[in-house]
């Protein structure tokens, strides 16, 4: 499992025109699932030290302006998208091979999973896209701010 985390000042997810998702501050977390990853994953203890790392970023600056601030602190969302490109591989030619994502039912069931543990310990709003669309994701990078945290860093 790959998470891509931005901290943001607000965003939303829209598919056919339509907001299926939306936040104020927080972070907005693009969520991959790669071919090692099985339904096991979820009760593993990776999993909870995966969520338990992201929900916990100190991010967010203080009143000194130090990023000091998690985001329990200021109470912020979070905004889960599905995106099985974080698992591209771009070594040979010039087009993107996906065969290191997870197959699509796994990495759908995966992600919903993950949506529900993340609502579980979340201090505010979870709001998602929606798995397998055609999604448009409008957020403001604050900072910028980006943290990627890799399963593979924590086995």
């Amino acid at each position: 499992m790959k998470l891509v985390i931005q901290r943001t000042s607000g965003g939303k997810v829209e598919v056919e025109g339509k907001t299926v998702g939306e936040i104020g501050p927080g972070i907005m977390v693009l969520a991959g699932f790669g071919n090692d990853d099985t339904e096991q994953l979820p009760e593993s203890k990776v999993w909870k030290t995966l969520i338990d790392k992201m929900l916990g970023l100190r991010i967010f600056e203080d009143e000194e302006g130090r990023m000091n601030l998690s985001l329990e602190d200021i109470k912020g969302d979070v905004l889960l998208v599905s995106q099985f490109t974080l698992y591209a591989s771009c070594k040979k030619g010039r087009r993107p091979s996906f065969t290191g994502a997870a197959a699509p039912q796994l990495a759908s069931d995966l992600f919903d999973r993950l949506v529900a543990d993340v609502a579980r310990k979340a201090p505010a709003k979870v709001a998602t896209g929606q798995f397998g669309a055609m999604m448009n994701v409008d957020f403001v990078n604050w900072g910028p701010v980006t943290i990627i945290l890799d399963s593979e860093d924590f086995i």
